[in-house]
């Protein structure tokens, strides 16, 4: 929990109230169903909540912003985005239904009301969104197959609307997948973060 605070320090009492009830929840939760590797659950807030806050490091969501977390999993990143910006409004996806009954036991005892999470598969929404958010899900040109029908044409973050994704490793190969022309860059979380596990992180943010 400290590792939060450490590089969000401005968060008010109630988030930190929220930050710090995520390690009972998840592990009560990853006893019954695998959501965080289990090997890991002991790092959850140094390699998963904090990896998750990367996309906040990159941008300032608004208040009244509409976000999609595709494949949330067990809730990451969406579930500690919408710690941190509780004035936006989270849509988290899994086609998965006991990752989302997962997800919805957590919102509710964290009373997020900022969140909606629902068992389906991205290309099946007919909402449209500012941005699209995910964490380790499929390669890019997949992620943005999926995300470019969901993103609002209309703009009110410095930032373009579309996709921000958290990776890891050598992304040339998936980067050369995308049209030619399309925005992409590549944010090491090492800029952020000092932990050595961030060196070979990135969040990854392409325009719609």
């Amino acid at each position: 929990m400290q590792v939060i605070l450490d590089y969000f320090p401005n968060l008010s009492a109630q988030q930190q109230a929220q930050f710090a009830q995520l390690d009972a929840l998840y592990r009560e939760w990853n006893a019954k169903i695998n959501v965080v590797s289990r090997k890991d659950i002991d790092s959850l807030y140094a390699h998963h909540i904090l990896h998750s806050l990367g996309i906040a490091k990159v941008i300032n969501f608004k208040p009244g912003a509409e976000i999609l977390d595709i494949g949330t999993g067990g809730g990451l990143p969406g579930i500690p985005l919408a710690i941190v910006f509780p004035e936006t409004q989270f849509t988290l996806v899994d086609g998965t239904g006991k990752k989302i009954l997962v997800v919805k036991e957590i919102v509710q005892a964290l009373g997020l009301s900022n969140v909606d999470a629902h068992h389906a598969r991205a290309e099946e929404l007919k909402r449209q969104f500012d941005f699209t958010v995910c964490r380790a899900v499929t390669t890019l040109d997949k992620l943005c197959a999926w995300s470019w029908p969901l993103i609002k044409r209309k703009q009110q973050h410095a930032l373009p609307n579309g996709l921000i994704t958290l990776k890891g490793g050598d992304l040339k190969e998936e980067i050369a997948t995308l049209p030619k022309g399309t925005y992409v860059d590549k944010i090491p979380l090492s800029r952020f973060f000092k932990d050595p596990f961030y060196e070979e992180k990135y969040a990854v943010y392409v325009q719609a």
